[in-house]
């Protein structure tokens, strides 16, 4: 790649980890560093997190991977140019601008709570449930900041002096990170990027500005509300107290838009992420795309105040490598999330059993919050191998769902033109390491699937979008370079049709048998 020498740093804030990870201007991480914090499990449905637990987390992963750097003969104190950022969407804090401290902990973009805050809306909005929609492209749905921010603003007695006190204000992670990192209580700026500010369902996607209307229809007052920014724009300063103190913060985006960046995904062209859920974009170009099919209409990315928006479709899965940590951790069936490849490859099929994980419900293209988890098909025969091999399906058919209800929106299909004129879906994320996973994907959907050399896309789009802020790359760099595909390991479909036509009418079965399970009997 061209670019001066140096190195561009990616902070990429998950929803179980948070790395920090140095690039080359080739675009190859020298160093990095990764540490896991704590999920909290409330009640039945509740996901939050520690902010403060992940303000630490982000300054030990860039001490560390800074360490690794010069122990392995790098000049990173001198030649970091800048750093991106990217994150867990939707999730929610609100805290004291006087302190500093949370005034309560995060709500994690999976929790369930705010159900009967949607309910009541639905009931009260003309629009129902698609009341926001025509503005911020998104239903009413618990997935959204904005629900959760009404809940904290409902609930707790700490928000709610804050807020009338004009102490607190609200952000997604970003935010919170951006703040602290930039002075918190001592001018800390309080921003988000026009990304994550789409997931919170307060932003019009046309003006890429705060709604008016929606927020005065939801009750939440204006000040306490972030500046909306581009995805590639300096931003601040790192303040002191942190290891790179005066190093810009140059690019920002949520974690799936960071994705697609990395992909070098343009009009036209698809990408499916497989974290703790699934994503699946389809860029759209710069015209948003109002989806009749489940999906949402959000951002692709916007990269620099004045550059044209890039909308996309996205589809949302709110369970895919989850369900193997929760056979992992809850049912004790593996030991580690990796040892499920080689525990689904011993049997051949599921052997008639379907998983479908709606452990809070089930997002797109369903939308049904009133679902819960099901295994359906369970025999005598059926041992842990099948059980494991249902869960790797259960991703992979969740992700078929996506891809034909993009299908019908788009009118045709995102591709990556491999000179055949087929339909590539390009993968990234952890769970893409598993080659039975990535298989059986192929196989479900009847198309290739592409992996990058480097999985890990999300912090490489974050670094991108900071490197294009500097100067330190161009987008000629990103988006023409043919190497990222040439070194890609397709994945190509080997399932007869007919197989695939019956295993998804079952698959279709068994999503059918978790509706309205929510209020069963404890």
């Amino acid at each position: 790649m061209a670019g001066e020498k140096g190195f561009i740093g990616s902070i990429d804030q998950g929803t179980t980890s948070t790395r920090f990870i140095i690039y080359d201007h080739d675009a190859r991480a020298v160093a990095s560093h990764q540490v896991e914090f704590t999920q909290f499990y409330p009640e039945a449905g509740w996901v939050e997190h520690d902010p403060m637990e992940i303000l630490e987390s982000v300054k030990v992963c860039i001490a560390k991977a800074l360490d690794k750097a010069t122990a392995d003969g790098h000049n990173v104190d001198g030649g970091l140019k800048a750093i991106g950022l990217t994150d867990q969407r939707e999730t929610t804090i609100v805290w004291s601008k006087s302190t500093g401290l949370p005034l309560h902990k995060a709500i994690v973009w999976m929790d369930a709570r705010t159900s009967s805050i949607c309910r009541r809306l639905e009931k009260e909005l003309s629009g129902g449930r698609s009341h926001f929609v025509e503005t911020c492209g998104l239903p009413i749905s618990t997935y959204f900041s904005a629900m959760k921010l009404l809940w904290l603003m409902e609930n707790v007695d700490a928000v709610k002096d804050a807020i009338k006190k004009g102490d607190a204000i609200f952000g997604t992670i970003d935010t919170w990170l951006i703040w602290n990192m930039t002075g918190g209580i001592n001018g800390g700026l309080h921003v988000t990027d026009v990304t994550n500010a789409s997931r919170t369902m307060l932003m019009n996607l046309k003006t890429l500005s705060w709604d008016e209307e929606t927020i005065k229809t939801l009750g939440i007052p204006a000040e306490i509300l972030p500046k909306i920014v581009s995805n590639s724009e300096v931003i601040g300063e790192i303040c002191k107290g942190w290891p790179i103190p005066g190093i810009k913060i140059a690019g920002c985006l949520g974690d799936q838009h960071a994705a697609m960046l990395g992909q070098a995904c343009k009009k036209g062209e698809a990408k499916s992420t497989y974290g703790t859920g699934a994503f699946i974009l389809l860029n759209t170009g710069e015209v948003p795309i109002k989806s009749g099919h489940g999906l949402l209409t959000t951002l692709s990315y916007k990269l620099g105040p004045q550059a044209k928006t890039n909308y996309a479709l996205e589809g949302s899965i709110a369970i895919a490598g989850a369900a193997v940590q929760w056979l992992r951790d809850s049912l004790g069936i593996i030991k580690s999330a990796s040892e499920i490849e080689e525990l689904a490859a011993m049997v051949e099929s599921t052997g008639g059993v379907y998983f479908v994980p709606a452990f809070n419900g089930l997002f797109a293209p369903w939308w049904r919050e009133d679902a819960r988890g099901v295994c359906i098909g369970i025999t005598r025969f059926t041992n842990k191998s099948h059980i494991a091999r249902a869960v790797l399906e259960s991703m992979c058919f969740q992700v078929k769902d996506v891809l034909d209800s993009m299908n019908k929106d788009a009118g045709e299909k995102g591709s990556l033109d491999n000179g055949q004129g087929e339909f590539l879906l390009r993968v990234d994320g952890g769970a893409t390491a598993n080659n039975l996973l990535m298989q059986i994907q192929a196989d479900l959907m009847g198309t290739p699937v592409v992996r990058p050399v480097d999985i890990e896309t999300t912090a490489l789009g974050a670094a991108y979008a900071a490197g294009l802020a500097v100067g330190f790359w161009k987008e000629e760099d990103i988006f023409e370079s043919g190497e990222k595909s040439k070194n890609s390991k397709v994945f190509r479909p080997t399932m007869e049709e007919e197989t695939r036509k019956k295993k998804v009418e079952s698959w279709c079965k068994a999503v059918e048998r978790t509706f309205d399970l929510a209020d069963l009997s404890i």
